[in-house]
């Protein structure tokens, strides 16, 4: 390997002279560094040391002076704690007392603004809720004429307004008096003890212009005692209970405000959800009320739904998206509530049909439930119609209605039960054996020439003996229908239609069917074997001598039945109907109501009232 040169190691080195590391370079630059030592001495003045010895003083007095300086700022320091201290030990409580003010002050003015926050927001919410209930009646109402003259009437429920037709009120009061007396109208109003609404007593003074509107009445004469009298008050918005006599015309006495209250409200709320619901106790009352209704909310471009069990929910459940209208069942309304697909939070207009015959078959739970669904007291519009008026009824009006009107048709302003005094009822006591002979008879004699297509309805008391009856009637060769529980609906609907168009002129029936039956045809109802309670053998017979007109009863009344015997002639001396000698013989004395349960013994209990202490001696 070559030997390295000085030119080499410059050039790694950058270019720069590279220092031999030799003894002789070593040795010669020692000298150097003597000399240049040398040099330094000889040039420095002889001033140097004593101005290092100064340097040295200074640096300890400034010490000195530093450390001065830092025991009296420690002094200083002491003396202001020992003042502190003093101060505090003088006034301990007049501080404490001060700063107790202080945050009792803070805390009384942060209430005080809690409070003025918390009562602008209600003012708010009430502000928000007056403009939500007041939006409906921003729409404009149709009015018979300009010259109508405005019925102004107290109303906690709603914003609806009636104007009555100038030609109602041109009426002397004469007139009205007697439509009133003559009809047996009572009418008890507790916002008002002397004047009330007039009835309209004709289809032409109803605030309705559309001509449409008008076309389902066209069928009938004049409105039933029922709807004349109800229908300005429901106008207005006001509750209202109807105690009247089955086949009175209920039906269109709450059908015909309810489409009214909902045509009237802005297009953007139609077809969204229930408006209005009306609960019936079965599903042939719910279905006739829902054909009515019907008829009058196709003219109003309204949607309607009928909802009943027996049949599928699918259908309903897609319906109740869009209805206006909901007839239901208390039931599978229930049913369709719980599971989020019937809506009644928007109902402001609800309606209890047959609302005594509902409390006997037991939905009075579900009622509640319904009820609490819908907007709250005052905000809804409430309608009760029953037959009768008893406790239950009364409790339940007095829970969900707002200083309601009480409007009673007939002479009976208790409301206690009566029978249709248009019906003429006759009784005939025979041998349980010769039931069927006797019925055989009924029907050759009322099923015969000019007769033959009268419409007669046949009720049974059991389901089994429904069947037999029925099979029993077409081996004698007549056209013949059931319904009854064991039927499915689709069966029974069949049988209903077939029965109203005439196409099978007898229909034999349980009680399921002696409730909401509206068939104007029925000239004939025979009791083939007499009901549980007088109740059920009234609302049987009132399926004749409907809308006004006149009907038969025939009821076979056997020994097994002589418990009934004093309820019975009661009823029929109340419609002065002839009580044969042989049902006298029974009895006049009305047997005590029984519970289902507990039979005669059973007592009803106040529990409202406390527990009497009973002390021995």
């Amino acid at each position: 390997m070559p030997k390295r040169t000085l030119e080499d190691a410059e050039l790694v080195n950058g270019g720069q002279p590279v220092v031999e590391s030799t003894p002789a370079s070593k040795k010669s630059r020692k000298e150097k560094k003597q000399r240049a030592n040398e040099t330094v001495a000889q040039d420095v003045p002889t001033t140097n040391g004593a101005e290092k010895e100064e340097t040295k003083e200074e640096r300890k007095e400034r010490k000195r002076l530093k450390k001065l300086k830092k025991l009296e700022k420690e002094e200083a320091q002491k003396n202001t704690e020992a003042e502190s201290s003093e101060t505090l030990d003088t006034t301990p409580t007049s501080n404490t007392e001060a700063v107790d003010e202080k945050a009792a002050k803070k805390a009384e003015k942060a209430r005080l603004k809690a409070l003025k926050k918390a009562k602008k927001q209600e003012e708010k919410q009430e502000e928000k809720q007056d403009k939500q209930e007041k939006q409906p009646s921003t729409e404009k109402i149709d009015t018979p004429t300009a010259a109508s003259v405005s019925t102004s009437v107290p109303n906690n429920n709603s914003d609806s307004s009636y104007t009555e037709d100038p030609n109602l009120t041109a009426l002397p009061q004469a007139e009205i008096d007697k439509f009133l007396a003559d009809n047996f109208i009572t009418i008890a109003d507790p916002q008002s003890t002397s004047a009330t609404l007039r009835p309209i007593t004709s289809f032409a003074y109803l605030p309705i212009t559309d001509e449409s509107q008008r076309a389902p009445f066209k069928a009938f004469k004049a409105p039933t005692p029922i709807q004349a009298a109800s229908w300005p008050f429901l106008l207005s918005g006001r509750d209202v209970i109807g105690v009247a006599e089955t086949g009175s015309g209920k039906t269109m006495a709450f059908a015909v405000p309810c489409v009214r209250a909902i045509s009237t409200l802005p297009k953007k709320q139609k077809n969204t959800g229930p408006r209005a619901v009306i609960v019936s106790p079965t599903r042939e009352l719910a279905m006739q009320s829902y054909e009515q209704i019907m008829n009058l909310a196709k003219a109003s471009g309204l949607q309607a739904v009928c909802v009943y069990g027996g049949v599928p929910k699918e259908e309903q459940r897609r319906a109740l998206k869009t209805a206006d209208i909901v007839v239901a069942t208390p039931g599978r309304l229930n049913d369709l509530i719980n599971e989020g697909c019937a809506d009644l939070s928007k109902a402001r207009y609800v309606v209890l049909d047959e609302a005594d015959r509902m409390l006997d078959k037991g939905f009075e739970e579900e009622i509640r439930k319904i009820i609490n669904t819908t907007p709250s007291l005052g905000k809804r519009q409430t309608l009760m119609f029953t037959a009768t008026w008893p406790e239950s009824v009364r409790s339940l009006a007095a829970t969900f209605m707002t200083a309601p009107v009480k409007i009673t048709i007939g002479d009976n302003p208790t409301g206690d039960l009566r029978a249709n005094t248009r019906i003429v009822q006759k009784v005939e006591v025979v041998d349980p054996r010769n039931k069927e002979y006797r019925l055989m008879q009924l029907l050759k004699q009322y099923q015969s020439g000019a007769q033959k297509d009268d419409r007669i309805l046949v009720f049974c008391l059991y389901k089994k003996e429904a069947t037999r009856v029925e099979g029993f009637i077409r081996s004698k060769g007549f056209r013949v229908a059931g319904i009854h529980g064991d039927l499915s609906q689709e069966q029974r609907t069949r049988s209903l239609d077939a029965f109203k168009k005439g196409n099978t002129p007898i229909l034999v029936a349980t009680d399921v069917a002696a409730r909401g039956l509206d068939i104007p045809a029925v000239k004939l109802v025979i009791n083939c074997t007499f009901p549980l309670t007088v109740e059920d053998y009234v609302h049987r017979i009132g399926r004749t001598g409907r809308a006004g007109k006149d009907g038969l009863a025939i009821t076979l009344f056997t020994e097994h039945d002589k418990a009934q015997s004093g309820a019975l002639i009661n009823v029929l001396k109340a419609a002065n109907q002839p009580v044969p000698d042989e049902l006298l013989k029974f009895g006049t004395t009305v047997k005590k109501k029984e519970h289902g349960a507990y039979g005669a013994f059973f007592k009803e209990v106040d529990t409202t009232k406390t527990a009497q202490k009973i002390k021995f001696d």
